[in-house]
């Protein structure tokens, strides 16, 4: 009884505390509590449940057979729209928060919401090496899936959420290949709901003035459906080396050559001042030294740029096994740096919101 009444008195309190301060007070100045108390539970179910979704509907391979469906029903809205006399634009009924962005979209209230409810892993077909997805797919949907048969992307932006859809339609420029190029590169192929309802597919040799036109161009052409992606074999292992360079013209030389090197499969290099910056080359391996190993996505890891940081510090170099999947996700826990500027208080418990949200 004696907790029950602990935490009932503490729930007294903290009610009596929000009608004296406000709601709105609460959750702008003390919002660890409401991301503690809600945010965080509803944010572990919804990965468990996104997750467990994911991996079921892959297991059983149905979502090719819903696909079709759901397409047609893309299709039923947009001519519905159109029948009504195409009195407003349409968008993409997808609600704010699920995308990556803090931006409210205002203009979601007042356009034609089409629902596209296309977040699955259709295909991987290892002879023609691509893989198929539906638009909302995210990074680490796909990787989970690839890096688990032997396969990756050989252009992975870092942070989990982004979708397949926001690469290709936004200007997915947040990671690129020195081999490969930017993300929409590795697309062969891309499927389009268009605005008279038709579906359209259109690649390198069909329909190819639609097909270089839909990268970057924010959904204005149409509504993806489907875009096939070029794979190539993955290892479980990247043997990451560390550089640290100091003076502006050795950052830009040092960086050059290693990007016009081909055998680094990874070139990153993170600047932290004018004349200070440390240059990383990695490459996939099959087997790692166990005395080097780090599997840096671990909840108790330091984030990923202060990592690289202590090579910059102590002024020596490194090399470092980090597993595969952790190492496309290395930013994700930080969001880069911009958790840098919270405070040791926030830094806490976004360490330990992130180890819940991305594990």
């Amino acid at each position: 009884m004696e907790p029950l009444l602990y935490l009932g008195s503490l729930a007294v309190i903290f009610l009596l505390w929000i009608k004296v301060k406000g709601l709105d007070y609460v959750i702008v100045h003390q919002r660890w509590i409401f991301v503690c108390l809600f945010l965080l539970p509803l944010s572990v179910l919804f990965d468990v449940y996104y997750y467990m979704r994911a991996w079921i509907i892959f297991k059983m391979c149905s979502a090719p057979k819903k696909h079709d469906q759901r397409v047609r029903d893309i299709q039923r809205q947009v001519r519905e729209w159109k029948k009504e006399g195409s009195k407003t634009r349409m968008c993409t009924g997808r609600p704010g928060w699920l995308t990556v962005s803090l931006r409210v979209g205002k203009y979601k209230k007042t356009h034609k919401n089409i629902m596209i409810n296309l977040m699955d892993i259709l295909e991987v077909d290892t002879e023609r090496q691509v893989v198929r997805v539906e638009p909302l797919a995210n990074m680490g949907q796909v990787t989970a899936c690839l890096n688990s048969v032997g396969w990756t992307l050989p252009v992975l932006p870092e942070l989990d959420d982004l979708t397949v859809g926001g690469l290709v339609m936004g200007t997915g420029i947040e990671s690129s290949s020195h081999i490969y190029g930017l993300f929409q590169h590795i697309c062969v192929a891309y499927e389009l709901v268009l605005a008279d309802g038709s579906l359209v597919r259109c690649t390198e040799e069909e329909n190819s003035d639609l097909f270089h036109a839909v990268p970057w161009s924010c959904g204005t052409l149409g509504f993806l459906v489907a875009a096939e992606i070029k794979i190539i074999p993955a290892k479980p292992w990247v043997k990451l080396h560390y550089e640290p360079v100091r003076g502006l013209e050795n950052i830009c030389r040092r960086f050059t050559e290693a990007s016009e090197n081909k055998q680094n499969a990874f070139v990153e290099g993170i600047q932290y001042s004018e004349n200070t910056a440390v240059i990383m080359t990695g490459t996939m391996t099959d087997h790692a030294e166990p005395d080097k190993v780090n599997r840096i996505g671990l909840h108790f890891k330091p984030w990923f740029f202060k990592h690289v940081e202590s090579y910059l510090n102590k002024d020596r170099s490194g090399v470092e096994y980090i597993p595969l999947r952790q190492y496309y996700h290395r930013h994700t826990r930080s969001i880069f740096w911009e958790l840098q500027v919270h405070t040791e208080h926030t830094q806490l418990l976004d360490a330990f919101l992130f180890f819940f949200l991305t594990s």
